[in-house]
């Protein structure tokens, strides 16, 4: 079927507004985009936008369907039976989707679900987000995330462990380049796999035409997946001049998920959450909004990614990253940008996907008001009225 979308404000993704337009989708893309009056073709469903404004669906970088946002998701994740594990996931897919996230980054699965996950929402067995899954994410022996990673030493064991995730169907190569907040016994800001290893599992995927990705909150971690090639670098807490200088050159994007940090520091010890994560979530703070706030001055891209499923780091909450980031020194359009047309480049889908443009993918939300004028729009679930995917309507509150 035929929609259009009536008169109203749309913003576009890549900085434009456009008041009074109409925005025609068909067959699962956007095919027109006319300001102004226009003449509506006869037995097209037409959706007012009058009071509402129209974006891009929007896209989170960095999200893990396999930890349930609990107090110590690991560990339950960890305990808990695979089928309970992928239920919870397939459950935290629709809701992200309905929340008005349509592409998402999977940064870390167990078990192949995250995999299998993407493959039940293509064939149309569940609603969900567009998915690029990275299977299980490869770290040191006893390194960042070993609970739930492929434990890998030497060149080799890397390079074969790459290997292994993209034999799997593995979209993305996850690499840990420094330890981190919610495995005990390492520190954030220490190397974990060289930059020889580092460079092997790079080199590894992109043999096989994949992109790369690397959890990095170390200076020296950071600087070794820089000169590995890796694509993008997940939180980047402890930035400095040379890293962010190499970031430019070589444009690198930083997903710096301040959601983790924010839930972390917010419910503390109270609620569950592990002592030891708290006091290292504590500790890095500081450095981490210091390093966004180069970043942007130095004009990386900065793209929005959530590190869902940390504790209380509810799947369906994603776009408070972008409230994050507003509250952070980004103006309200820059923060929608990296949700989307920011986003789309750092998946390699921006022919297709974050911006509203004739031709591309009809991956669109529909929200009550203007985020532009209050971005906690975005934060009410009430305001979210339509999300479309692929010219597919999965969540209509009319």
């Amino acid at each position: 079927m035929t929609t259009a979308f009536v008169d109203g404000t749309v913003i576009i993704g890549d900085g434009r507004v456009y008041e009074h337009t109409t925005v025609i989708v068909d067959e699962g893309r956007i095919v027109k985009v006319a300001k102004g009056k226009y003449q509506i073709p006869r037995n097209v469903e037409k959706i007012s936008l009058q009071g509402r404004t129209l974006l891009p669906g929007f896209i989170d970088c960095h999200v893990h369907f396999c930890l349930d946002g609990g107090p110590d998701p690991v560990s339950s994740l960890t305990s808990e039976p695979e089928t309970m594990a992928t239920l919870k996931a397939a459950n935290s897919a629709t809701k992200t989707l309905k929340a008005g996230i349509t592409s998402i980054r999977d940064m870390g699965g167990i078990s192949g679900i995250d995999l299998g996950l993407k493959l039940a929402i293509q064939s149309g067995l569940i609603p969900g987000p567009r998915m690029l899954a990275s299977g299980q994410l490869i770290c040191m022996t006893g390194g960042h995330g070993w609970p739930i990673g492929l434990e890998a030493n030497g060149v080799d064991e890397v390079r074969k462990a790459a290997r292994l995730q993209i034999k799997a169907g593995a979209d993305i190569v996850k690499l840990m380049a420094t330890g981190g907040v919610l495995t005990p016994g390492v520190e954030p800001g220490s190397e974990q796999l060289t930059r020889d290893e580092l460079r092997a599992g790079v080199e590894e995927a992109h043999k096989a035409g994949k992109k790369t990705a690397t959890h990095a909150m170390g200076t020296n971690g950071i600087l070794n997946a820089l000169h590995a090639g890796i694509d993008s670098i997940e939180h980047g807490v402890y930035l400095n001049e040379r890293a962010i200088s190499l970031m430019a050159k070589r444009r690198v994007p930083l997903i710096p998920t301040l959601s983790a940090q924010y839930h972390i520091e917010s419910k503390g010890t109270k609620a569950g959450i592990p002592a030891f994560a708290v006091e290292k979530a504590l500790k890095v703070k500081p450095f981490h909004l210091e390093s966004l706030r180069m970043a942007k001055e130095a004009e990386i891209q900065i793209a929005m990614g959530t590190d869902a499923g940390s504790p209380f780091n509810q799947h369906g909450k994603n776009l408070g990253e972008i409230k994050l980031l507003v509250d952070n020194g980004f103006s309200p359009m820059e923060a929608i940008e990296s949700g989307t047309r920011v986003a789309a480049h750092v998946l390699g889908l921006e022919k297709e996907l974050g911006t509203i443009e004739e031709g591309k993918l009809a991956d669109v939300v529909m929200v009550e008001g203007n985020p532009l004028e209050d971005i906690e729009i975005l934060l009410k679930e009430e305001s979210i009225r339509l999300v479309m995917k692929e010219g597919v309507t999965h969540q209509n509150l009319g």
